[in-house]
């Protein structure tokens, strides 16, 4: 497989998951008094535009772009919604989210690092990016641990 693609799929799969854990997340905090709602927020909207722009690369490439399967987004959102009725104190919520978080960059940075001289440039810039994303979000959800 294309480096450029597999790269680009990756950072497509893991932001369409952090779209669905935080809107999950979201809806099960809909009712509830958190801070950290306005975090996560802001966190899901830069989920979203590296989900739009992964998939728009992909399309230049010619390529499909890989959706997670509905098996996996609904473990997901049973796992959140577990989470959330065991504990939806704010340091519960932005430990789960970091630990997505990290779990995705780490990954991240491992692919970036087999593929980076293999890469485009604009592949390798949307990768960094992520990965710098990653490293903000999880220094912003800190502050509620």
């Amino acid at each position: 497989m294309n480096h450029n693609v597999e790269l680009l799929n990756h950072i497509y799969k893991n932001a369409d998951m952090g779209v669905n854990a935080c809107e999950s997340m979201l809806t099960y905090l809909k009712e509830k008094d958190n801070k950290i709602k306005d975090t996560a927020e802001d966190i899901l909207k830069e989920y979203e535009q590296f989900k739009e722009s992964s998939k728009e690369l992909l399309e230049k490439y010619d390529e499909n772009y890989a959706e997670t399967g509905f098996i996996g987004k609904m473990m997901s959102d049973m796992g959140i919604k577990k989470e959330v009725n065991a504990d939806n104190s704010d340091s519960a919520m932005a430990s789960m989210l970091i630990e997505g978080l990290t779990m995705g960059s780490i990954n991240t940075e491992k692919k970036l690092k087999d593929y980076e001289k293999k890469i485009d440039g604009k592949v390798k810039d949307i990768a960094e990016n992520f990965l710098e994303f990653h490293q903000r979000a999880i220094e912003k959800l800190k502050v509620y641990l």
